[in-house]
């Protein structure tokens, strides 16, 4: 293994933009969801003629999707995502819009909603823009995800547990909507160099989000050493399918 230097030199340098994860290939791992919702989203967005994608980051999971219909569109509120996703998709038609930029998207236009791991599921604005009957279908981050990597580097986290399956659920039903599905999973990760580490603190700025080698360079040190002594780091992070749907019209 290389030092530890070359090592976190390469992953401060490397791009952490979008939300492909290649750059972790032989060096991280992570067991996938049962439901393969990739696989999912390409299937209902060849059967619909409208779409929305929330949170799309770079556009990488709505590109995987041989088909797209008729109108396509995807919100990311980070500009260097929101420029990648244009690049990705927009060559197919698909427009893209950053919150707060004045777009205001109409009623019921659409006839699915889909989000793979949003920030914060907004039900209500859900519900608006959904054609009556339209489905929501998303796949969520749940509690405590990667919590035992997280917490090398805070400490224990008290406090009551966020992005709780059933209460994301509770919330789409008092927005209007009608869960029709939710599935959990806990999925296992390992990460092989501490390079990995630093690249996906680096990604997943919420997970630390003071994080920097230097100011948690004893932390990455030891994680080092037990990387070199043969032990991956193991953490899990948790996950959830939920589909909703918007009542016909009346």
């Amino acid at each position: 293994m290389r030092p530890f230097e070359d090592l976190a030199a390469e992953a401060v340098a490397a791009d952490v933009t979008g939300w492909g994860f290649g750059w972790l290939d032989g060096r991280a791992s992570e067991e996938r969801p049962p439901w393969g919702y990739a696989r999912l989203l390409a299937d209902r967005l060849a059967h619909v003629d409208a779409a929305l994608d929330v949170d799309t980051g770079g556009g990488e999971v709505v590109a995987e999707a041989p088909v797209l219909p008729p109108r396509m569109v995807v919100t990311e509120g980070w500009p260097p995502n929101a420029r990648r996703a244009r690049s990705l998709l927009g060559p197919r038609g698909v427009e893209v819009v950053q919150p707060g930029d004045g777009v205001r998207l109409p009623d019921a236009s659409f006839d699915l909603v889909t989000s793979r791991h949003p920030v914060r599921p907004d039900w209500a604005e859900i519900h608006r823009v959904l054609r009556p009957g339209g489905t929501y279908l998303g796949q969520h981050v749940g509690p405590r995800s990667a919590f035992e990597l997280i917490e090398r580097f805070v400490g224990p986290v008290p406090g009551p547990v966020a992005r709780d399956p059933d209460d994301e659920a509770a919330d789409a039903e008092r927005a209007g909507l009608t869960v029709v599905d939710l599935r959990r999973a806990t999925c296992r990760m390992e990460f092989h160099d501490v390079g990995a580490i630093i690249w996906v603190l680096r990604k997943c700025v919420w997970w630390v989000p003071d994080f920097s080698v230097d100011r948690y360079a004893p932390t990455l040190r030891a994680l080092d050493a037990e990387l070199r002594a043969g032990r991956p780091v193991v953490a899990h992070s948790t996950r959830h399918l939920i589909e909703a749907r918007r009542g016909p019209a009346v």
